[in-house]
């Protein structure tokens, strides 16, 4: 249970501006970042109160029921290559649950359709990849100390699709790489940082395969939600409270929310997503490298989609041309004789998932064949609580703007997923930030 949960009313015009609520710490978001610094600095004896604008806890995990059933809008996969997240699953006695072993693959490349193995499929592309990637552990041989070796900046102003367009690969083979990036970063692979690539590919030891099986082979036992209800346990989280401006010097900060709320504390920890941050107002202002990361954004601006098909086809996975409105779609459960599929595109303004006509023809060009029912789906890049999907950096935000956002500014720190130094676009890298600026606190002004 989340204790004293309070539901603000909103402010009259013309209402004196209420009076401050005093805490050690106010955190700004309750997603696992924000969660994870309440648990850890609630533990360490601070008093700390969590602003969240939404209406719920998760942020950009969203464990929802649509279709008939619990679906994760946003952040779904874990593994165990991700300590820590592992280490909270562990903590709370929380398992995992495997997502259908596909037993065909469909894929588009050379111009024409494919079909066959899974197998094959993987072994089409482990050529080209393993020659893409196999500098990730000479740039990043400690993966979580991303900024620690000074050759990473060399090549963090190059995109992934001109690494790609310099391979000596057959068009047949760039297809399906340039297709199986544009997944990854749920975006055009043109704005894509080459970095960002290896960072991913680095943390499982510079084997891609298994970077592919921690993208979307395991899910949280009970949901995302089973997870977060146990770190925010105990913690006081105010909900529909919108953070519109932070004000922060030597003898603290103030967090105004659009309510009238007033927060006053020791210290500040926002754990918006970059394409958020545009919302809120910092006084003073932030370093100029970080206010140019906010203005570009993240590359990722594309869609997740849960797509409810007729009859029960065998598991498969599919994986279509990068420029498609959808590029890929995976079996994921049964539903009383019907079938649901998680699928993804890179460009969510390209298709209206409220409109069936549309999904039918994206499927279409998947996998021939399926009936589309119903689908589920929720626009992350147009919500401007997010602004983003997950977070997936564009080329010279690595060398050039996240030691900014990691290091505390005064009472001001930074936290989340877009700013973690391992498992970033991930739930492992929110809950490594928030233990982080939970612990930059500590030693800031030990209890």
């Amino acid at each position: 249970m989340i204790e004293n949960t309070r539901q603000p009313e909103d402010q009259r015009e013309g209402q004196p501006e209420r009076q401050p609520e005093r805490a050690d710490v106010v955190i700004i978001g309750a997603g696992f970042a924000g969660l994870t610094a309440a648990r850890e600095l609630r533990q360490a004896g601070r008093s700390v109160i969590v602003v969240e604008a939404r209406d719920r806890i998760g942020g950009r995990t969203w464990l929802d029921t649509r279709l008939g059933r619990p679906l994760e809008i946003g952040g779904t996969w874990v593994h165990w290559t991700q300590p820590y997240v592992w280490a909270e699953m562990k903590r709370y006695g929380i398992g995992t649950v495997q997502s259908p072993v596909p037993e065909t693959a469909f894929w588009w490349a050379g111009g024409k359709a494919h079909q066959g193995s899974p197998e094959r499929l993987l072994n089409e592309i482990d050529a080209s990849i393993s020659q893409l990637m196999e500098d990730s552990r000479l740039y990043f041989p400690e993966p979580f100390s991303p900024l620690a070796h000074l050759g990473a900046s060399d090549v963090d102003a190059t995109s992934l699709a001109k690494k790609i367009a310099d391979l000596s690969i057959a068009d047949y083979s760039k297809d399906i790489l340039e297709s199986f990036w544009a997944l990854n970063f749920n975006g055009p692979i043109e704005d894509a940082a080459f970095t960002q690539a290896l960072r991913w590919v680095a943390l499982t030891n510079g084997d891609w395969k298994i970077c592919f099986e921690a993208c979307a082979t395991y899910k949280l036992q009970g949901g995302t939600l089973a997870l977060l209800q146990e770190i925010a346990a105990g913690s006081d989280v105010r909900l529909n409270t919108t953070v519109v401006a932070v004000e922060h010097g030597e003898n603290g900060a103030i967090v105004k929310a659009a309510d009238g709320s007033i927060f006053q504390a020791d210290h500040v920890v926002c754990t918006l997503p970059l394409g958020a941050l545009p919302g809120v107002s910092f006084e003073p202002p932030l370093p100029e490298s970080s206010r140019k990361a906010i203005s570009d954004g993240q590359v990722s601006k594309g869609i997740k989609a849960w797509i409810k098909v007729k009859g029960t086809p065998q598991p498969f996975v599919a994986l279509g041309s990068a420029d498609w409105p959808l590029n890929f779609a995976q079996t994921e459960y049964q539903a009383d004789g019907d079938t649901i599929l998680v699928a993804f595109g890179p460009d969510a303004s390209r298709l209206d998932t409220t409109d069936l006509s549309q999904v039918q023809a994206a499927l279409e060009l998947l996998v021939p064949g399926q009936e589309v029912l119903e689908v589920a789906s929720h626009d992350w890049t147009a919500d401007p609580l997010s602004g983003e999907t997950w977070p997936m950096h564009r080329p010279g935000f690595l060398s050039e703007a996240l030691a900014a956002f990691q290091t505390p500014q005064g009472r001001l720190l930074f936290a989340g997923s877009d700013f973690a130094n391992g498992w970033g676009g991930f739930i492992d890298g929110a809950i490594e930030s928030g233990l982080e600026a939970a612990r930059a606190i500590q030693d800031d002004s030990p209890a």
